[in-house]
């Protein structure tokens, strides 16, 4: 039995787990990490892993972060935003309300074929110098007391061996190692399931009708890069194109209003698709031969009752806190936790105590994650009303650009000086949210169900193009507090103005706790109009 020694042993190397072994490698040159990854490389294209779309947060994480531009230009799909359809039963979506852009907004989002995305992350690990084992099994962790190195026993090539490390970090998934150890599972009231497989073939939704005149609405005419999004009440379908030239296909519902085992097989997921998104279920069907794989996963979101730990340990990815697939946070969460990662390293390494610190970061990232939660749970019954959920989509991203991408595109993570400082701003827009989330599933109970065929585009917002475009402004203290202070006001005013409008529409409708008389902003579908 072999014993090594080293600075950091990751548990995991995926995604998250490979991404924070090359950050440390450029942060702490010299330091001596090896990564333990079950599974043998290089994998196969199209992994079977969800997370293949990434929205701004980890889009920025890989190509400027992590330093993986040219990777991502030229092996994956650039992403077209975001695209929904409110299609359940039909077959002529140009007859059914659209939202997403006409043209790609500034800031590049890509489509990730997590297989090569992965065997990339592998090569370059292994490229730095980086000590990087695949096809090693962790069978145990032991975690010291006091100053003494932590001990993870693996086999690999047929024997067992030991690792020695001052920090081990928990990045394998779905294993939860270190949750199972310290016992640290925790439900977040958000119930729902996911189906998925890959089909080797583009599933081009741009020809799925014969109107010339939809088709070239998008320039290019080319929805396909889009995520698109079929959507009805309790449910969504994604459709993903990877950069292997496959599609990947699935199923998200809410548990109880659609169960899992009505769609746990692909024969049953094809039965379902039948009769909730026929023309997805045509597409698949005719391209049966092409099926690659498929999974289902029963309650794919999960909370974690910590993540860091003063005894130098610590859990990122998706081995910690898990959201939901909708709006893509996984890459997200994988970027800002493993940056807080680094940052408790970094202490460690100046000699200062880590207690403090990893209390205060996991304070700041829960509260990231449980800001985030409110966007899915108990909302899902609002995916298939076109107005109500294209003026949530709206909102929740003006939430998401305007706050949170502000502080990680600048590059304050660890700034506690500027949380103390937007406190108050920050808590208001926090408590906003939440009651925002309460106003849309009052309002979709009153609003009479409409779905015309219009497309809604987003882009042509003024504002929404410009919280876009700016997202990379360098900024000083007061450039970034300022900005913040802005867009939170800019919040307040896009919440009144939504609830009036609302309002208009559903006489009746109860708005805002404490909230004064505004001005209506004009729907939607008036803008479209």
């Amino acid at each position: 039995m072999s014993e090594t020694r080293h600075d950091v042993v990751i548990l995991g190397g995926g995604l998250a787990g490979l991404c924070l072994a090359l950050q440390l490698h450029q942060r702490f040159p010299g330091i001596a990490v090896r990564v333990l990854e079950r599974r043998n490389h290089p994998l196969p294209p199209a992994a079977h892993k969800v997370g293949e779309s990434s929205v701004e947060i980890g889009a920025h994480y890989f190509d400027t972060v992590i330093g993986l531009r040219e990777h991502l230009h030229t092996q994956h799909i650039y992403k077209f935003g975001f695209r929904f359809f409110y299609s359940e039963g039909r077959e002529d979506l140009p007859a059914v309300t659209e939202l997403g852009v006409r043209q790609v907004l500034p800031r590049p989002t890509y489509q990730l074929d997590r297989g090569i995305l992965e065997n990339h992350l592998g090569e370059e690990v292994r490229r730095k110098g980086i000590d990087f084992l695949d096809g090693a099994v962790v069978r145990t962790v032991d975690i010291a007391s006091g100053n003494d190195d932590h001990t993870v026993s693996y086999d690999c090539d047929g024997a067992r061996h030991v690792a020695k490390a001052r920090w081990v970090v928990d990045a394998a998934g779905r294993a939860n190692i270190l949750k199972r150890k310290f016992d640290l599972a925790e439900a977040n009231g958000h119930d729902a399931n996911s189906v998925w497989f890959r089909i080797d073939d583009k599933l081009e939704i741009d020809q799925w009708c014969n109107d010339e005149r939809w088709r070239l609405e998008c320039s290019p005419p080319e929805r396909w890069r889009s995520t698109n999004h079929l959507c009805g009440p309790g449910y969504w379908v994604w459709l993903i194109p990877l950069g292997s030239g496959a599609h990947s296909v699935g199923i998200v519902c809410d548990a109880k209003m659609h169960p899992l085992e009505t769609m746990n097989t692909f024969e049953k997921a094809m039965a379902w698709l039948k009769e909730f998104q026929p023309l997805v279920w045509r597409e698949c069907d005719k391209r049966r031969d092409k099926l690659l794989d498929f999974k289902f996963l029963r309650g794919f979101s999960h909370g974690c009752k910590q993540v860091y730990s003063g005894d130098r340990w610590a859990i990122t990815g998706e081995a910690g806190v898990f959201l939901d697939p909708f709006y893509s946070p996984g890459s997200d969460f994988i970027g800002m936790s493993n940056s807080y990662v680094c940052a408790l390293i970094e202490h460690d390494r100046k000699g200062d105590p880590v207690g403090p610190y990893a209390k205060i970061y996991q304070q700041i990232y829960f509260s990231f994650y449980e800001s985030t939660l409110t966007l899915y749970r108990d909302q899902y019954p609002l995916f298939g009303d076109a107005e109500v959920m294209s003026t949530k989509v709206i909102w929740d991203y003006a939430y998401y650009w305007g706050v949170l991408c502000q502080i990680v595109f600048q590059d304050r993570l660890t700034d506690l000086r500027l949380f103390s400082d937007l406190k108050a701003e920050l808590e208001s827009v926090r408590a906003l949210n939440v009651e925002m989330q309460l106003f849309f599933r009052r309002w979709m109970a009153l609003n009479p169900p409409t779905n015309p065929a219009t497309f809604l585009d987003q882009g042509e917002l003024p504002w929404f193009h410009e919280l876009n475009r700016t997202l990379h402004d360098p900024l000083d203290d007061d450039g970034v507090r300022a900005r913040i202070r802005e867009n939170v006001e800019m919040l307040k005013n896009l919440a009144a103005g939504i609830v009036a409008q609302a309002q208009l529409d559903c006489p009746g409708l109860e708005g805002l706790p404490g909230a004064g008389d505004a001005a209506a902003t004009p729907s939607l579908f008036d803008l479209a109009a």
